[in-house]
């Protein structure tokens, strides 16, 4: 599985600014977002290009690249960052295998470490559990300097589609806790999701899942 995870003060975060694509890799892009990075950077993922050298190749080519940060992590673990020279507010990002953190306008510099950590904190656990950590942990260790008020969180796996797509587009509570009230409610849900759309006559029934 590949994923990304990202929480903002702007409306629908998670529609500008998280890419993934099965077998590839997983992208965020965000700060003053140009979403068409997201996918220049997945296909150049797909070609076999590392994450440094998909970064570099984008940011040689993109217009106005010093206001963007864009973060990403290929399908064996690898992971590169980058934050332009006029990232909004305090910046900073975090690679290790298997992730990449970023954040812009933070009232700590140590939250991609944070998340980071929490991220590799239990590798045993399902990713939507590790990503929802990562993102509460980053949401303690400061999170951005004003009021959050959406959050999203996207996974692919074997399928072409992502397996979880859910959204808090906005919230004037808090939308990390609301987005990890989704997952818990989805998580049980997502494989039959799967089966229903692969092999509907084996799949549980609609009574379980709703109709739809």
């Amino acid at each position: 599985m590949l994923g990304a995870i990202v929480t903002s003060s702007s409306p629908a975060v998670a529609a500008r600014c998280a890419w993934a694509r099965a077998s590839v890799g997983a992208v965020c892009t965000q700060n003053v977002t140009d979403p068409t990075l997201g996918t220049a950077l997945l296909d150049r993922l797909e070609m076999g290009v590392s994450p440094d050298d998909a970064l570099a190749a984008v940011i040689a080519e993109a217009a106005q690249i010093e206001h963007r940060q864009l973060t990403a992590v290929d399908r064996t673990g690898r992971g590169a960052a980058f934050s332009g020279e006029n990232t909004l507010g305090r910046f900073a990002t975090r690679v290790d295998t298997n992730c990449a953190a970023a954040g812009n306008l933070l009232a700590d510099e140590g939250v991609p470490l944070a998340m980071a950590a929490a991220f590799a904190s239990d590798p045993t656990d399902h990713l939507g559990d590790r990503l929802i950590a990562a993102l509460q942990a980053g949401r303690n260790a400061g999170g951005e300097e004003g009021p959050i008020h959406s959050a999203g969180m996207l996974v692919v796996d074997t399928v072409a589609w992502p397996v979880t797509d859910l959204r808090v587009d906005w919230t004037d509570a808090d939308p990390v806790e609301e987005l990890a009230g989704l997952w818990h409610l989805w998580r049980p849900q997502a494989d039959a999701y799967v089966a229903r759309a692969l092999d509907p006559a084996s799949a549980p029934s609609y009574g379980v899942l709703g109709d739809e």
